[in-house]
């Protein structure tokens, strides 16, 4: 038999005050033996001829009694002070005990009275925690907090430490330095402060200047894959930083111009998925690290206002194209729609032929094993891909929706599309995917059936349009 197969013993020191008190701790001492605790009460275990106080010293000094109860009323704290009686012996044991180690584990103070609202304590106990049974109203709960204390099962545990993250090993780690703008903006925000704008106008401009400081300085001595992938872990604090305060704006929506900030903001992140215009000599793949980070945040972006139910944000989001001056893509500067935020990190590609990994979409595995940390559901970021790739559909953008290798076994429709079996949410997020009514939806979901359908697949892989739309039940209720 494990040490963890025998009962918890326990012994109670109390003071014999009263009668009444006296059977308060029996009917204590009885709770405990019901639930299991192997209590040593000296009105079961105190026979005559025996020694009080050798029993007492035992009872405290015993390996094998692993807790000791102190029930502390007014009596037996002025007799702990007072070294007076038996209490006053036994507790000078017990204070010993107390006192040889700061980390105590064994002893517990249990108060079964009070008086204008003040514990009765003796002096050698302290400022230590206690446990309040004097309340008929809280007695269940605090004893609770009692069993979980004789248990060594608290109600809160500490998690166990994680792995030193990567990119703190990474001698090349950076951050954008814009934590005290970061709270500045997030409080204002929050508090609906008249400067709050332009906190968020003066963060948004420092996090888009920052990213200067991720563009990658190759290392000839390090696969170039291995690079990009430490750039895009070691930027994760900084996205989060984003996340939060995006999610703070759709949430609290006080803040004015907010469609064409977030606009601004995101159009500002285009310029780095290409080649800067003093650089000459350059790969394709050298910024691949900003593709995925830019085409992240954007998807953070629409499903973080698409889970507020800002649509009109998240209609501006889609609508109002996107202005990049001499990108390396195209031969004029121009003004693009949103399918310009997914372009193609083709080294992920390579990391997964290299390492053999096997992976259908290495791009995906990161999207979601990334959302763990970003205080969304990778359902709502599905969801927006989702979304992202329908309206394109529709309206001629291309957008490879890769979170939704993931929605390939999935039967049951999003969010926004469940709650659009009532005709008045249809209403309100139909132009999202640019149609005018259910008749229109379902000529959208044509284009996915069939020879010619467009449906993105990883090798067998793919996903059901129509049943993610939840189309049978949509516009069914008024």
């Amino acid at each position: 038999m494990s040490k963890n197969d025998h009962p918890p013993r326990l012994f109670i020191s109390y003071s014999w005050s009263s009668h009444d008190h006296q059977q308060w701790v029996m009917t204590l001492a009885s709770e405990l033996r019901e639930s299991g605790v192997d209590v040593i009460l000296d009105k079961w275990d105190l026979k005559e001829g025996h020694d009080s106080i050798r029993f007492m010293e035992s009872m405290v000094t015993d390996e094998s009694v692993t807790k000791v109860i102190i029930v502390s009323d007014k009596t037996y704290a002025t007799k702990a002070d007072g070294r007076a009686g038996g209490v006053g012996t036994e507790s000078q044991i017990i204070s010993s005990k107390v006192y040889e180690t700061s980390k105590q584990e064994k002893f517990v103070a249990v108060v079964p009275e009070k008086e204008d609202g003040k514990a009765w304590l003796p002096t050698f106990y302290g400022k230590r925690i206690y446990i309040d049974l004097s309340e008929s109203e809280n007695y269940a709960q605090n004893f609770e907090q009692l069993l979980r204390w004789i248990y060594d099962q608290p109600l809160y545990l500490k998690p166990e430490i994680g792995k030193r993250p990567a990119f703190l090993t990474n001698s090349s780690a950076v951050s954008l330095g814009t934590s005290s703008r970061h709270r500045r903006a997030l409080d204002a925000v929050k508090q609906g402060k008249p400067f709050a704008a332009g906190a968020v106008d003066e963060y948004f401009q420092a996090v888009s200047e920052g990213f200067e400081k991720f563009r990658i300085k190759i290392d000839l001595e390090k696969e170039y894959d291995e690079q990009v992938f430490e750039n895009i872990e070691a930027f994760l604090p900084c996205r989060n930083e984003i996340i939060q305060l995006l999610t703070a704006i759709a949430q609290y929506g006080s803040l004015p111009d907010i469609d064409l900030k977030t606009h601004r903001f995101l159009e500002s992140l285009l310029p780095y998925m290409d080649r800067p215009q003093h650089l000459t000599h350059y790969r394709e793949t050298d910024f691949d690290n900003f593709r995925f980070i830019v085409h992240e945040l954007f998807l953070y972006a629409v499903a973080i206002f698409l889970k507020s139910e800002r649509f009109d944000t998240t209609q501006a989001l889609l609508s109002t194209p996107y202005y990049v001056h001499g990108r390396i893509s195209y031969p004029q500067s121009g003004a693009f729609g949103y399918a310009v935020f997914r372009n193609y990190a083709r080294v992920l590609d390579h990391r997964n032929q290299r390492l053999s990994l096997g992976r259908l979409s290495l791009t995906a595995d990161l999207l979601k094993d990334r959302s763990k940390t970003s205080g969304l559901d990778f359902n709502q970021l599905m969801q927006a891909d989702f979304v992202l790739f329908l309206r394109g559909t529709q309206s001629g953008e291309r957008w490879f929706p890769e979170t939704l290798l993931y929605a390939s076994h999935s039967y049951t429709a999003f969010e926004i599309f469940a709650r659009s079996m009532s005709q008045k949410y249809f209403d309100s997020i139909k132009a999202l995917i640019g149609v005018a009514n259910k008749e229109e939806v379902g000529k959208l979901l044509l284009n996915f059936k069939g020879p010619q359908s467009q449906l993105p697949r990883w090798q067998f892989d793919t996903f059901n349009p129509e049943l993610l739309v939840g189309y049978e039940m949509l516009c069914t209720r008024s």
